[in-house]
């Protein structure tokens, strides 16, 4: 039987398909299901992460309380390991560097005329381009994107190789931002996981000007979610 990835794919003309979808043929083509794996995935490698250091942290102190400095030391493991993990979902959206300033204000001119006034107002201030998708409400960078999913409860972080790492910022962000209207579930598809986790675990580590871009994801996540 196929699966509704596979499905969404064929009714795709060939057109409308990424072509970059063909370097990674061995990927199953991301779709909700995939989505709700990936997260329980992630869910589990963060328990699996967390529980023994607990554990440990309790039988030390239940064995002998003058271990209290080791059964700290396993705590903050279980605590750091996460942190680590939304630290690299967060980079996905870290600004990369700048080109020279005239082909930076044309670039970003450009992508104007991509968007609406609303997402260059978020742009200007957050420097993420808010995207409505089937899959959820996605934040889009110069080298990566966010997927807020679940009500806004969790993000996907997509890391996404740019071919032409010089391009000004805004002509990195107008490529991702027209892949990911062509092919939406390709996108996904080619893009690399960085992390799946809790919306406030990635919203400790993003800068803070980004935070309010991720908040209003949320929103729009939930107000487009079915009751």
């Amino acid at each position: 039987m196929a699966t509704d990835g596979v499905a969404a794919a064929q009714a795709l003309s060939p057109q409308e398909l990424l072509p970059e979808t063909a370097a990674v043929h061995w990927r199953p083509r991301v779709d909700e299901r995939a989505l709700r794996r990936m997260g329980a995935l992630w869910t589990l490698t963060t328990v699996a992460h967390i529980v023994p250091f607990l554990v440990a942290a309790g039988v030390l102190l239940w064995l002998e309380p003058l271990t209290l400095p080791v059964a700290l030391a396993c705590v903050a493991h279980a605590w750091i390991i996460p942190e680590l993990y939304a630290q690299r979902g967060a980079n996905v959206v870290r600004p990369r560097g700048r080109a020279a300033a005239g082909p930076e204000r044309i670039s970003l001119g450009l992508l104007g005329d991509l968007i609406d006034h609303g997402a260059r107002e978020h742009h200007a201030q957050t420097g993420l381009v808010p995207e409505a998708g089937r899959l959820g409400t996605w934040l889009v960078a110069e080298a990566g994107a966010l997927l807020v999913r679940d009500g806004g409860r969790r993000v996907y972080c997509y890391c996404v190789k740019v071919d032409h790492p010089d391009l000004p910022s805004g002509d990195r962000i107008a490529h991702l931002l027209l892949a990911l209207r062509c092919d939406e579930q390709g996108f996904a598809t080619v893009a690399n996981l960085a992390f799946a986790g809790a919306r406030w675990r990635v919203r400790r580590r993003l800068r803070a000007p980004m935070r309010p871009a991720l908040a209003a994801g949320a929103v729009a996540t939930r107000s487009s979610t079915p009751a």
